[in-house]
């Protein structure tokens, strides 16, 4: 039974303590898997999908045809709901393009470039555990800022297909190459390259720890989106508050991982109370019930507390990834937010929403970055680059200035390369 805790002054952290397990237990085992595939290429990725994934696979690529008859599979009502997620998503996504600048200041020119990356690859969990949505979530983002080749990589089927709800997904995002291959064997094709899977600049996608440690040890050789850890959400709930709707959302959140944390912040008893049995009576009509339970045995709780400012420091300590505010007015209290991945306001707003077609991205901070990272935007698929220019008078304006400079710091050379120029 998820337990409730009374804050009783107790120091936000004791009462937020949780058993999440980190990448550096798997750095050993997952930098054998690297190296391999650094050395070995396709015959390596064979060999672990093999392995792990029990798929003997001849082609690593999944070719057109495959696309094609996936996309037949699909529910022809599924295919127009990933059409509508998409335009919903491309709507807000749109919103987060930037510019780039130019400065003139008395001769100088100078200024900054917005440029896309050129490759990126995006990983999608697949198998049994199928989420297209992540596909929507991580490529339309890349799309949008120009990214001019998007991979997609995603564990087979045993029979060595791709989900087809998966391809349905990638076809409607607009992916150009699909890969056969998951887990840190994956991360390990995109970031190094092998004979069949081109080498990225970027990896972005969620996926369990081996793949979260993989993303960890190749940054560096190309960049990564975070690292990500069990889902999370912290609702913070008044006295008008369901506690039906309240506990359904907590178990939305358990039902992902055993090591998924579900909080639940409010000031009212009663609705701690009901919302602990709701809680029992729903876990025993879902199907991920096993699950569930280790969830809410971990790292489930519900935290009574005086009133909803403390309740706010609280969820800005834990900085969950989704953050629910099941109160009264929740625009009154939006702005006292200061670490969460996505808000969610009101009682009609389920996080559920955010995951799948309302727009806002779902690859989110977990495990307390919000209070560092963002969620996955336009911005992480582009570079910035700035250019320069000095004409001969502007550039002897400040020569003086620039030589004072590089002379405090002991460089001569730096000096001499304006003095020069300057004609001394």
């Amino acid at each position: 039974m998820i337990p409730i805790i009374e804050d009783k002054s107790q120091q936000i952290s004791e009462l937020t303590k949780t058993n999440t397990v980190g990448t550096s237990d798997y750095a050993a085992v997952v930098q054998e898997i690297l190296d391999n595939v650094k050395e070995r290429g396709d015959a390596a990725l064979i060999d672990y999908t093999a392995q792990f994934d029990g798929a003997e696979i001849a082609a690593i690529r999944v070719s057109e045809e495959e696309i094609t008859d996936g996309m037949a599979k699909v529910d022809p009502a599924f295919l127009q709901v990933l059409q509508r997620a998409k335009a919903n998503i491309s709507e807000f996504h749109e919103k987060q393009v930037t510019q780039g600048f130019m400065l003139t200041r008395n001769g100088a020119v100078m200024g900054q470039r917005v440029l896309p990356l050129a490759k990126v690859g995006v990983y999608v969990p697949g198998g049994t555990a199928a989420y297209p949505s992540t596909v929507l979530m991580n490529v339309i983002p890349a799309k949008i800022a120009g990214v001019q080749k998007i991979v997609l990589v995603t564990p087979p089927l045993q029979d060595g297909s791709v989900n087809p709800a998966i391809l349905a997904a990638a076809k409607v995002a607009g992916v150009d190459e699909i890969y056969r291959i998951g887990g840190a064997q994956a991360v390990a094709a995109l970031a190094y390259g092998t004979e069949s899977v081109p080498q990225v600049d970027k990896i972005v996608g969620p996926g369990n720890i081996y793949v979260a440690a993989a993303k960890r040890l190749v940054y560096g050789t190309v960049d990564i989106d975070m690292i990500a850890g069990p889902s999370d959400v912290l609702i913070v709930a008044d006295e008008t508050a369901n506690p039906v709707h309240v506990a359904a959302d907590l178990l939305a959140q358990a039902e992902h991982d055993v090591n998924a944390q579900a909080i639940l912040v409010t000031t009212q008893r009663s609705l701690a109370e009901a919302t602990q049995k709701e809680v029992a009576q729903q876990t025993e009509q879902l199907p991920r019930k096993a699950i569930i339970e280790q969830s809410i045995a971990k790292n489930g709780k519900i935290i009574l507390v005086e009133n909803l400012e403390r309740a706010l420091a609280v969820a800005n300590e834990i900085a969950p990834e989704h953050l629910e505010l099941a109160v009264a007015d929740p625009f009154a209290w939006l702005d006292q937010v200061e670490n969460a991945g996505s808000v969610f306001l009101g009682h009609n707003t389920p996080e559920v929403l955010g995951d799948y077609l309302a727009g806002p991205n779902h690859t989110l901070p977990t495990e307390r970055t919000a209070r560092f990272y963002s969620p996955l935007s336009v911005d992480d698929f582009v570079k910035h680059s700035q250019y320069l220019y000095y004409g001969e008078a502007a550039m002897k304006a400040v020569a003086d200035d620039v030589i004072l400079f590089a002379e405090t710091e002991g460089l001569g050379g730096h000096a001499n390369s304006i003095r020069l120029r300057k004609g001394e």
